[in-house]
């Protein structure tokens, strides 16, 4: 089997890859997105493979990359469906929405004042999210009016185009953690608790993680939103209502996993390799 590994840098996570491919006894060719040039008539460049693993940090570049590879028949993992609608945060409640998965109150607004007028109808505090993003970065908790227009003015005056779009997401007061868990193949194989003092619990903001049991509302809800995302490998953020229900926060589609694997004593690697191994035979 040839399988390649589509990457922008060596990370902690794509060496525990690389090193499980090899304990497998499976060579695995590195893509490096930096250095690729692809010629859209032609697909030889790529075609060759019977998987590709999908590993970049740069949203767009993999969201083409994957359109390309799904255009010419290379499967991969994750495919283009399941990056299209994880890199958005409105695609990916579009979704949860549309198959019935639980998750925060959401509303989207294109100006100022209509951003405004929808946080003020959530109420406050309620939490701004860019468009796209990961790690934490650029979220904000507004607590109070004065607060909201002067985010609002920033994010108008300074933002990108991704910033001109409004998304507002309902607070949820969780008790300082969250839940991530980890799907691979329609199969819920661990989930850890990030804890932290800070409302955001992402461990690269400083969050720490330990073992999370797999109870089966997490086991359900897991798998209900690896489903509505269109399945592969991917790492889903719950949040704890304060009355104990679970939604869904956030679903990742390149997720990362060296924080998780002493702490849950799963070798997410191994398991996310067999997959990757499966869908190159043709049995997803």
């Amino acid at each position: 089997m040839r399988v390649g590994m589509l990457m922008s840098r060596v990370r902690v996570e794509e060496k525990l890859l690389i090193e499980g491919f090899a304990r497998a006894g499976q060579e695995v060719d590195l893509i490096d997105d930096r250095e690729l040039v692809l010629d859209i008539s032609d697909p030889s460049r790529l075609n060759g493979y019977d998987v590709i693993i999908e590993r970049c940090i740069n949203h767009s570049r993999a969201v083409t990359i994957l359109e390309l590879l799904e255009a010419w028949g290379v499967p991969a993992v994750n495919n283009f469906t399941v990056a299209n609608i994880c890199g958005s945060k409105f695609s990916t409640t579009k979704a949860l929405i549309a198959n019935g998965v639980p998750s925060p109150r959401t509303l989207l607004a294109f100006t100022p004042e209509s951003a405004l007028e929808a946080i003020e109808t959530l109420g406050y505090p309620a939490v701004l999210k860019p468009a796209v993003g990961s790690w934490g970065r650029l979220l904000a908790r507004v607590n109070d009016r004065d607060a909201a227009e002067a985010i609002l003015e920033h994010k108008s005056v300074l933002g990108s185009y991704q910033h001109s779009i409004f998304y507002i997401q309902e607070y949820i007061d969780k008790p300082m953690r969250d839940i991530r868990s980890f799907v691979v193949g329609g199969e819920n194989i661990c989930a850890i608790y990030r804890t932290s003092p800070h409302w955001i619990t992402n461990t690269a903001r400083g969050g720490q993680a330990s073992n999370c049991p797999i109870i089966p509302e997490i086991e359900a809800l897991s798998l209900a939103a690896a489903r509505a995302v269109g399945g592969g490998m991917v790492a889903i953020d719950l949040l704890e209502k304060p009355n104990g229900e679970l939604v869904v926060n956030e679903v990742n589609y390149t997720m990362e996993f060296r924080n998780s694997i002493d702490t849950t004593g799963v070798d997410i690697p191994s398991k996310m390799i067999d997959y990757v191994l499966r869908v190159g035979r043709g049995a997803q």
